[in-house]
């Protein structure tokens, strides 16, 4: 890791920021990071509670003068994506990131850097650490496993906190406030398929898609980057006319990222391999004319591989490779009420076959801020996979978070705001799973409001953050601590 990130200004978040990518924390191996802010917590001599659902609660008492205000909650998530290039060799239950600065940007080499949502967090953290701040009761919510299911915003129990307001640092442009989010639910596929032999004379290929930048699924989504399982089985759909067989395929690896790389062994007579390797080419060719602009270091590569043992029935992989192509993916609808914003979204995310139990397992993300349009989307996917022979079943399904523009929070922020740096920063709503809509199913009367710095590519190799950005967040969030309204 680069020194340099620890002299970076504000100092004391990102001295935290950089002991954090140090800290293993993938979503569902949380344990070390947990550990580490229970230690946090404590070593200040600070109330701190680690619920059964791997939350965690640090409570700090208002400074001199500021015990009438009303007590705040500042909200982040201690889990990250774990997604690297496939040339990249990262274990992210063992290994730290490597992260450096690039310019006006923080990176890491060949992985997620986890600044999602790791600088929110660690500014939350850096208010309990300070000395000489002015605030009033303060109480840090550091969820669980956020981005593979929310499970601890849905597992945190009424009663824990005392807080009016909730402060969530999980957003990703500075300069805007966000007041809404979208809901979501996954998309859950399965195809059971028997195994037949490779017949004499077939030679084995594997067909991979990589260079794809993959990314946010909520957030980049708008972006019209490419998705490379539908790519793969376009080329696998063409290809059904040479008599190509497929043996396996491995295709995304993250629920909520767009899939960067597909990979898959196909087999087929050696008389027509030059014909198969000319079609891949002509449709890549295509396919980099489609996204030159947002793919510009896609690559598709046909190379001999040895032969598999068996190979999927044909009939499933037909049905599996028409389901694929005709899948909705993408913005499917832009909002009405909010100019550029997403309304309803799908991202056809991971699709794996697995020998041991002779199926092939799918899944998709869909977002909405509009429940009805989110049920209409589910009934969509499951009628295109169900008619291609597939089982589907819809679960993890989360609330959006409706935006208040009467919000006594947002009124207070966009003064602090316009006071320091002036000019009134936007209101946003976001096409993503903030957790403020599940938290307010047991904390109602919470006022909430979510804030961050600039962040690029979450949930990609890509992801980056911008230096300056997070010095204006942390002076955007001392200066909102400090005018904070009395109760």
């Amino acid at each position: 890791m680069s020194e340099e990130i620890k002299h970076l200004e504000p100092q004391n978040v990102w001295e935290i920021f950089s002991e954090m990518t140090q800290i293993p924390r993938p979503s569902n191996h949380e344990e070390q990071i947990q550990d580490w802010a229970v230690s946090f917590g404590k070593k200040l001599g600070l109330e701190t509670i680690k619920d059964e659902a791997g939350n965690l609660i640090i409570k700090k008492p208002a400074t001199p003068g500021m015990e009438n205000r009303k007590t705040v909650v500042l909200q982040g998530h201690l889990d990250m994506v774990p997604q690297k290039n496939s040339d990249k060799v990262h274990n992210f239950q063992n290994d730290p990131i490597e992260a450096f600065v690039d310019g006006d940007w923080v990176t890491a080499n060949g992985t997620t850097l986890g600044a999602d949502n790791g600088i929110g967090s660690s500014a939350a953290m850096a208010v309990l650490a300070s000395k000489t701040l002015k605030h009033g009761p303060i109480e840090v919510l550091l969820t669980a496993t956020e981005e593979t299911g929310m499970d601890g915003a849905n597992g945190l129990k009424a009663g824990m906190l005392d807080a009016e307001i909730l402060i969530n640092t999980d957003s990703e442009d500075e300069g805007e406030l966000y007041v809404g989010c979208a809901g979501g639910e996954d998309v859950n596929i399965t195809f059971n398929y028997t195994e037949e032999e490779v017949p004499l004379g077939f030679v084995a290929l594997q067909l991979s898609v990589t260079g794809m930048k993959g990314g946010h699924s909520g957030m980049d989504i708008i972006l019209g980057r490419g998705n490379s399982i539908k790519t793969f089985f376009r080329i696998l759909n063409a290809a059904e006319e040479l008599g190509v067989r497929l043996a396996s395929i491995d295709g995304g690896s993250l629920r909520n990222a767009i899939p960067r790389e597909a990979f898959g062994v196909v087999v087929l007579e050696e008389a027509k391999v030059a014909d198969f390797i000319a079609l891949v080419d002509e449709i890549a060719d295509a396919v980099k004319a489609e996204l030159a602009a947002t793919e510009p270091d896609l690559d598709i590569a046909v190379e001999q591989t040895e032969l598999p043992e068996t190979l999927i029935d044909e009939a499933t992989q037909k049905n599996v490779a028409k389901a694929v192509v005709a899948c909705p993916n993408g913005v499917i609808r832009m909002s009405d009420s909010m100019k550029g914003l997403v309304e309803t979204s799908t991202n056809l995310a991971i699709l794996k076959s697995d020998a041991a139990s002779k199926t092939i397992n799918g899944g998709c993300l869909m977002r909405s801020s509009v429940d009805s349009a989110k049920d209409e989307l589910g009934t969509r996917l499951k009628a295109v996979f169900e008619l291609a022979g597939g089982e589907v079943t819809l679960s993890g399904a989360y609330p959006g978070w409706k935006p208040n523009m009467e919000s006594p929070i947002l009124k207070t922020m966009q003064s602090v705001y316009n006071d320091k740096w002036g000019k009134v920063p936007k209101i946003r709503a976001i096409h993503a799973g903030l957790e403020c809509g599940i938290l307010a199913q047991n904390y109602p009367h919470w006022d909430m409001i979510s804030f961050g710095p600039t962040i690029r590519f979450p949930h990609s190799p890509d992801e980056k953050v911008n230096i300056e950005t997070v010095k204006k967040f942390w002076e955007f969030l001392v200066a909102t601590l400090e005018a904070i309204p009395e109760k």
